[in-house]
């Protein structure tokens, strides 16, 4: 290879180290930043540039969880001017602008966790700008779940205890159980993430009772209560009796007058089927026997 040979590859590879060199380098330090529900966080985000930062094109985008196809802008710098999106107007912020390309994002809500993007340019410099990505996790205690019940509270019936939360990251824990007169756990049965159900069948007075939904993750714990009572109905067996027995005494009362009338018209027929003989020995036997009587009244 003669001289001139040389020459172009010694340029070449001169021109490549200098394009690898002019192209911003970005450097997200940490890939993955986890923040409370409430607290401050910083998203972080270094470049290195060879060129005078007085073009300087800074964009932080963030893919939200519920949307990760739909990107949208957090903050931007732009040749010294900073634009906040409405929807972090007053919570987002560059803390080392033009140096750094960290952000400080305030009062953080579960909605923020998601994909976050920098993305920095600094003109005339050749070449893709830096693109550095991080996710965030927004971590939030349960908040207060809601305890409701539906069925038939008469014993034999059936019932439903529901429990739902609305919030918590990560997922809550749920438990039902019985507190009354001692702590029972419940078999659950899961409707989702967030909400759960007990079904109780055939129930009776000792189903009767507090219960307990507790909904749990690292940051804290709720708890939701639901007073069952379970109607019995009153019990008929000393009406029933009673009853029986006024129908049998009702009954012996009724067999008594009809053997009366039986015997009353039994004798009536018997008189009238009688000799004239007979009835006069009868009436004589009357007198004989109510004589001493008269014979007695006679000499007082």
């Amino acid at each position: 290879m003669g001289c001139s040979g040389w020459w172009l590859l010694w340029s070449a590879c001169v021109v490549n180290t200098f394009l690898q060199h002019s192209a911003v380098r970005v450097t997200v330090r940490e890939p993955s930043v986890e923040a409370i529900q409430g607290d401050s966080v910083v998203l972080p985000c270094s470049f290195f540039t060879m060129i005078p930062l007085s073009r300087l094109s800074i964009i932080w985008t963030v893919a939200p969880l519920s949307e990760p196809a739909s990107p949208s802008q957090v903050i931007v710098y732009d040749q010294g001017q900073v634009i906040e999106s409405p929807a972090y107007t007053g919570r987002v912020g560059f803390t080392g602008i033009p140096w750094s390309a960290d952000v400080l994002l305030n009062d953080t809500l579960v909605s923020d966790a998601g994909i976050y993007r920098c993305v920095v340019s600094n003109p005339p410099e050749v070449g893709d700008p830096g693109i550095g990505e991080l996710s965030l996790s927004v971590l939030a205690p349960p908040s207060l779940p809601v305890c409701l019940w539906e069925g038939d509270t008469e014993e034999g019936g059936s019932v439903t205890l529901s429990c739902a939360v609305a919030e918590g990251v990560p997922t809550p824990e749920m438990r039902w159980e019985k507190l009354e007169p001692e702590s029972i756990t419940l078999p659950l049965n899961m409707d989702s993430d967030m909400s759960g159900f007990v079904q109780m069948a055939n129930i009776s007075a000792q189903t009767s009772g507090i219960y307990r939904c507790s909904v749990s993750n690292v940051l804290g714990s709720q708890s939701c209560y639901i007073n069952l009572s379970v109607y019995s109905p009153p019990d008929n067996t000393p009406g029933i009796l009673q009853g029986v027995l006024v129908s049998l005494s009702m009954a012996l009362v009724l067999v008594a007058l009809v053997v009366l009338v039986l015997w009353l018209h039994r004798s009536g027929q018997e008189r009238k089927t009688s000799s004239p003989k007979e009835q006069e020995e009868e009436e004589c036997y009357n007198e004989i026997t109510y004589t001493p009587s008269l014979i007695k009244r006679s000499f007082v």
